[in-house]
Formats: structure tokens, sequence, C-alpha cells
């Protein structure tokens, strides 16, 4: 019964990320954390639990984006190389950071976060475009700050490193595209760092490797990508604009009670 609850969880991950044009992570981590809570774990160890299980599934629905992108040749290669330098450093530090916070502080870091993406999807933001892309050291700086970032709050990054790629006069789609690609070196950092440094907690459940949660991740992978092509198709058939206002106000509430309900 649990797992068909991962199963449907994973539907609704696909079908919004697919619908929205996010990665799932925004969506899998708070209702993770709303799933592990029904489970009665820890309040020390769920969204850690949350955040890491959702780095995982990140690594096999990444490989499907990264080659439909590819096969129309908009990943940008050379940039995703320099910037994969300080992803790597930076993803495991973010799950370093992670561990060193409580629970529910790290329940309000991401609630802050999610406010913070939905007021840019709300007012639109957009990031202004550079004439040229930055040498190496900014590169791999901007790596490690997408890195640590992602890793912290269980995402992709594309919230973050499709503005940055924008500013270094990439074409939108070479940005998504890319962005995609720079989504794999931040889950397999981010999903071995949370199995690594979370092995000896004591709170974790049967069926975990640290902070990593295997039925979840099953479940999730099972059904996410099947359903995001869902919500893709169904994106199609809706104003993009209200799409977006959608959104936000759905980040809107997670944003609210992750930062109020403990």
């Amino acid at each position: 019964m649990i797992f068909l609850s991962y199963l449907l969880l994973g539907a609704l991950a696909g079908t919004l990320a697919g619908l929205f044009g996010i990665g799932g992570g925004l969506v899998i981590v708070p209702v993770l954390v709303f799933s592990f809570k029904l489970q009665g774990l820890s309040p020390e160890i769920l969204t850690h639990l949350a955040v890491g299980t959702s780095l995982a599934t990140i690594v096999i629905t990444s490989l499907s984006s990264i080659r439909a992108h590819h096969s129309k040749g908009a990943v940008q290669w050379p940039v995703f190389s320099v910037l994969t330098v300080g992803i790597l450093l930076g993803s495991w530090l973010g799950v370093y950071t992670a561990i060193q916070m409580s629970g529910p502080m790290l329940q309000k870091a991401i609630g802050i976060f999610a406010l913070a993406v939905a007021a840019k999807m709300w007012f639109g933001f957009k990031p202004s475009e550079s004439s040229k892309v930055p040498g190496r050291p900014v590169l791999i700086a901007a790596g490690g700050v997408i890195g640590w970032a992602s890793s912290i709050f269980g995402i992709g990054g594309g919230t973050l490193s499709v503005p940055f790629l924008r500013k270094c006069n990439l074409s939108m789609g070479q940005a998504v595209a890319t962005s995609a690609a720079c989504g794999l070196p931040i889950a397999v950092m981010g999903a071995a760092a949370n199995m690594f440094l979370g092995r000896e907690n004591e709170l974790l459940p049967a069926m975990s490797t640290g902070y990593v949660y295997w039925p979840a991740f099953l479940g999730i992978v099972l059904t996410s990508m099947l359903f995001a092509r869902f919500g893709a198709q169904l994106a199609h058939k809706l104003s993009s604009e209200k799409l977006q206002k959608l959104f936000a106000l759905l980040l809107l509430v997670v944003g609210c009670e992750f930062l109020f309900s403990m």
C-alpha cells in the first residue's frame, strides 16, 4: 500500500513537472516531506530523506531529458564540462551543509527558496543577457554555487542555472538544454553524498541507504517519466502565462507550509 502511494506521488510529480516545465525536485521534495510526515518519520531526518531521495530520482529522469536535448544539438558541451568541475565540488559541500542543519531548519530554508521561485515566476523576472561566455574561473565558481544550492534543496538546478546561462549569451533553448545536462552531475554527486554522509544516522527507516529511501525512489521513477509526457501534452493546451501563475501559487502554498508548519 505504501509503495502504491509512491507510484501515485511519482505520477503527480511527473505530471506537474511536465505541465509547468520545471524539474521534478521542486515538486518531489515537498510531496515526500508530507508523505514521510504521514509515515511518522522523525522531523529530524524526514526533510533530509526527501532531499536525498529527490536527487536520486533526478539521476534517472535527467538521462532522458539530456538525450532529447542532445538529439537537437542544443547542449553546449564545452560550457557544461567547465561548469561540472564546480558543480561536483559544490554539490558535495551542499549536502554537507544541509546535514549540519536540523530537520526543521532545512525545511524552512526550502520554504524560503520556494517563495523566492514563486515570486520570480509570478512577476516574470527575466535575466539580462551578456555579450559573451565568461572564462573558466567564473564558470567553475558559478557551477560551485549552483551545485551547492541545488543539493541543499534537492533540485536539478534549472531555476538557478538557466538564468546564469542566459547571462552567458546562450539562447533560451541552449540554456535549458545545457541546464538539463548540468542536472545529472548535480544529482549524481548529491545522491552519492547523501548516501555516504547520512549512512550512520540511527533514525533512518529500513530500506534506505543514508538519506535515499529506495521504495520512494523506485515508485517515483517508475511513474514520473511516463506522466511527465502527459503533463507536457497538457501544457500545450493551456496558456503558458496562466500555468506560470498557477505554479507560483502552488509554490507559495508549499513555502508557507514549510515555513509555518513546524
